[in-house]
């Protein structure tokens, strides 16, 4: 029995030891606990604020891998928080003659007019917030980071459930979008726009050592399955509103689907623009 409490006695001087030790020590945050290479997708009722980077980039712009790789980087830290979209619009979005495909589109250029007309790559809009004191939405690379903490902080007025049924066969693709009005939104205009992107999109590209033509293009938009000013949504946000849109779409035979994803977010209109939240949804689970 003596040998048990001194036992006993150790392991709780060590245990106080561990605690006094630890309380003199930083304890870094846990920034992603879900990972960006989680599998795992929140539950609608626990969703935190999920923030939307819409980077404007082309294939002839030698600096914007740079800017890709630092959204790359963004991604990593906060995981499913943070929402991708690469828009190729612009005269650096024209494709070279070696080029498999045009990565550009006329709604892609149409976004960017809606956002204001970058002055320098790489560039991007945060939550299509133009920031006190800046000139412009399009925000410099080494804006992107505080300006997402920055809009991360709040928790989400609105929740968003996306789900996808797909159809490999015909390649018909529906989309079901929830909207949940977590508490009343006093905006006389509120809209949903929806998006379809595609990773890992293997073509040409401009770098810094030269044309890389097995550059891996991500989170490329393909698609405003809405106008890209958005939907406007009849229904009033109150407290505890759910608001349901449909989607239909033949999914293009040179898009993988299994790269493919759904992108919804809700946003004021006019010329306010802000994202209120944003959510993503895989075509294939």
């Amino acid at each position: 029995m003596k040998t048990i409490k001194l036992h006993h006695l150790l392991a709780s001087c060590f245990a106080l030891l561990i605690v006094l030790v630890s309380g003199c020590e930083e304890v870094p945050p846990v920034l992603n606990p879900g990972g960006s290479a989680s599998s795992e997708v929140t539950p609608v009722d626990q969703q935190q604020r999920q923030v939307l980077i819409e980077e404007f980039t082309g294939v002839r712009c030698v600096n914007c891998p740079a800017g890709s790789e630092a959204i790359e980087a963004l991604l990593d830290q906060h995981g499913e928080r943070l929402v991708a979209v690469s828009i190729h619009a612009g005269f650096f979005a024209t494709p070279f003659d070696e080029s498999n495909e045009d990565l550009s589109n006329a709604q892609g250029a149409n976004i960017m007019s809606l956002l204001n007309e970058p002055l320098g790559f790489p560039t991007a809009v945060v939550n299509r917030r133009q920031f006190a004191g800046e000139e412009s939405r399009q925000l410099g690379q080494g804006q992107w980071a505080g300006y997402i903490a920055e809009e991360l902080a709040p928790e989400p007025s609105v929740r968003i459930d996306i789900q996808n049924t797909y159809n490999a066969n015909s390649r018909d693709l529906t989309i079901e979008v929830d909207m949940y009005a977590v508490e009343d939104v006093n905006a006389e205009d509120v809209r949903l726009t929806v998006y379809l992107t595609e990773s890992n999109v293997v073509d040409m590209q401009q770098t810094p050592e030269g044309r890389d033509a097995n550059y891996t293009h991500k989170h490329v938009f393909r698609k405003a399955l809405t106008a890209v000013a958005g939907e406007q949504i009849s229904e009033a946000f109150t407290t505890g509103a759910v608001i349901s849109r449909s989607f239909d779409y033949v999914l293009p035979d040179n898009f993988k689907d299994t790269e493919c994803e759904i992108v919804a977010f809700v946003h004021r209109g006019g010329e306010t623009l802000d994202v209120l939240q944003a959510h993503r949804a895989k075509v294939v689970e």
